[in-house]
């Protein structure tokens, strides 16, 4: 090991350097000749590139200077670096609809409209707005109002046809004008707007139009014996039109229109097989037997060996994807092509969710909750192009780069800096792709595993349950905090307390659910309340951390037994989160485990634990007679 002597003390200046999934942590020291450390300062920067590859590099750089600069040092007095022995991992995720809802040659329309105008339920006869005149007297109608209409011209030309014997239950309009037109009939009745497909609704049908008093919901047309009783079906139509029902649960307002030949199916579409290999055995397992069966394979196949999906089905094509993305970001110029057979699956996490499956026969994009299945696989190659990467730190920063130690010992290494812990003791690394466990004995010895599912798992469970379409919204949903603004100058948490403010609150965010980030309150697009979000936002993150941290300290455990665990620590990213770690405490606390955030150097709370642990690992080695030429 190539070394620079920092004064006549035989004082050295090092900087460990932990390169994560998706953060580079750094950690500067001052190690004396007899194993004492003084740390000096740290910093924190995202990782470039994919962990373990050369593009590492320049996040490293980034990381080691910005540490230098806390601690008043110049680059050119450091004499090692110490990476971590970062073995690259990819977590790939797919999420497969088990089931699918198809409605042909039937019409529906939920599209939920802010102001829907009147209240009730209206069944009749679908007749556009210009054919009302020659509507039977006494036949009940629902009015169709295409694009182009004025609110005072709708109005009129159907109080006309009411004063002329038309008895018209409820109207459909392209335009927002439902509050407007309803205002100026002579009989009110419930009135949809803001359907922009106004023109494909069919005419001469028997349809039924349902708008719920404010802040309710839709009782008749969300409920399966409420459609049969409109419509007169029979059991086995029923049985059918249930999915219609599904997907309008919750709105405000909804049409449904019953054409002569409507049918809706609901069948099984084959999502493939899981192959998977360990513990000298090869289990197969349809996903669409859901992820409890899943998970069941996953542990008999322990520890994991390889997993391949059916050829030609979605599953297939996700775990093909993440083998062929390892490859191409492990290939280096100059260096010699990781083949494809060296990529080995070697974790799978199943969770049960729901998606939002578009109902085709829909006009307005209604979709219905489907089940499905999320499956996060981890990818490990046995190949690592770290020394390239401490190669190019080397050069960068013109000094001496080594690798200092496997990450999961210098883990526990550096958790054993938090107040209050002691050997033996296990630490859980949350982060953004991967849960990773790891063991140190009384004696020393430790054992590390990395299961797949994370962070990214939480905020894709969360995108999806709640159909918002969007994964930075689904981000704040996981971060922060949620609460429902009541009125300009208050909100109530979603605790129940209630806060006041000075300065009226803006108007994008009024009657909305909100997540309270650090910029202000942000509003949550979803029909959802705030309970429902909040129940959501928990069950995602129990399905994966809870789940993934009793799993993965299974694995680490002596004979795979919990109680036996004395000390749990829980570092990375997520353990920063405002309720991860007190799931995962209540968790453990039936096993008598003492579990909390690890407080790093007593002063980094959970971050900065691999790098300080590459610190303290360099400082116990045996001091050598003397340092070797600087490296310049």
């Amino acid at each position: 090991m190539s070394t620079r002597d920092d004064g006549p003390t035989g004082t050295r200046l090092v900087v460990g350097v932990d390169i994560g999934n998706s953060t580079t942590e750094a950690c500067l020291a001052e190690v004396a000749p007899d194993g004492s450390v003084s740390y000096l300062g740290t910093d924190l920067t995202r990782t470039t590139g994919v962990k373990g590859t050369p593009a590492n590099t320049a996040g490293a750089l980034t990381a080691i200077r910005g540490a230098l600069a806390r601690g008043g040092r110049g680059a050119d007095r450091v004499a090692t670096v110490l990476l971590n022995e970062a073995t690259p991992v990819i977590s790939g995720l797919a999420m497969e609809t088990i089931t699918e809802t198809i409605i042909t040659e039937s019409t529906m329309i939920g599209h939920n409209p802010t102001t829907p105008g009147g209240e009730g339920l209206g069944v009749g006869t679908t007749v556009s707005i210009t054919g009302l005149g020659t509507a039977e007297p006494g036949q009940p109608v629902v009015c169709v109002v295409p694009p182009g209409w004025d609110f005072d011209d709708a109005a009129a030309a159907i109080n006309t046809a009411v004063a002329g014997g038309a008895e018209v239950v409820a109207a459909i309009l392209a335009g927002d004008d439902a509050v407007l037109v309803t205002n100026r009939l002579t009989r009110p009745v419930p009135v949809v707007d803001e359907v922009a497909a106004v023109e494909k609704v069919p005419l001469g049908m028997l349809a039924a139009v349902e708008v719920a008093p404010p802040g309710r919901t839709i009782r008749t047309l969300s409920n399966s014996y409420g459609l049969a009783t409109v419509f007169e079906l029979d059991p086995a139509q029923t049985r059918q039109v249930s999915p219609v029902a599904r997907a309008l649960t919750g709105n405000r307002s909804a049409v449904v229109v019953r054409t002569p030949s409507g049918d809706v199916t609901d069948r099984r579409i084959p999502v493939g097989e899981l192959v998977l290999r360990g513990a000298g055995k090869t289990l197969r397992v349809d996903v669409d037997a859901g992820a409890e069966a899943i998970m069941e394979a996953v542990a008999r196949a322990q520890p994991l060996d390889d997993a391949h999906g059916e050829p030609g089905t979605h599953v297939g094509g996700m775990l093909a994807q993440v083998r062929d993305t390892m490859a191409d970001v492990m290939d280096t110029p100059g260096q010699p092509a990781v083949p494809v057979s060296e990529i080995a699956i070697r974790d799978v996490l199943a969770v049960d969710t729901f998606v939002p499956a578009e109902v085709r026969g829909g006009l307005a994009g209604e979709v219905a909750l489907e089940n499905a299945v999320a499956l996060a696989a981890m990818v490990r190659t046995s190949r690592s192009r770290m020394q390239l990467v401490a190669d190019l730190v080397s050069e960068g920063l013109g000094a001496a780069a080594v690798i200092g130690g496997v990450e999961g010992e210098m883990a526990v290494n550096g958790a054993l800096t938090t107040p209050g812990v002691d050997r033996p003791v296990a630490v859980l690394d949350l982060g953004g792709g991967s849960t990773d466990a790891a063991l140190l004995t009384r004696e020393g010895e430790c054992t590390a595993v990395h299961v797949a599912g994370a962070g990214e798992l939480v905020t894709k469970l969360i995108d999806s349950e709640l159909a918002l379409g969007d994964r930075e919204v689904a981000e704040g949903v996981k971060r922060f905090p949620l609460a429902k603004v009541e009125s300009f100058f208050h909100v109530r948490h979603e605790d129940g307390t209630v806060q006041f403010f000075d300065q009226p609150l803006p108007p994008h965010v009024y009657a909305r659910v909100v997540v309270l980030s650090p910029e202000g309150p942000a509003p949550v697009p979803t029909r959802h309340g705030l309970d429902h979000v909040r129940r959501l936002r928990r069950e995602a993150k129990r399905r994966v951390f809870v789940v993934n941290a009793l799993r993965a300290l299974r694995q680490v455990a002596p004979g795979g037994n919990i109680r036996a665990l004395e000390f749990v620590v829980l570092l990375g990213g997520s353990a920063l989160d405002f309720e991860i770690p007190d799931m995962i405490a209540d968790a453990l606390a039936p096993y008598g485990i003492v579990c909390g955030t690890g407080n790093v150097l007593g002063t980094e709370g959970p971050r900065n634990a691999v790098a300080s642990g590459l610190v303290r690992a360099y400082a116990a080695e045996p001091v050598r007679s003397g340092p070797a030429a600087p490296v310049r």
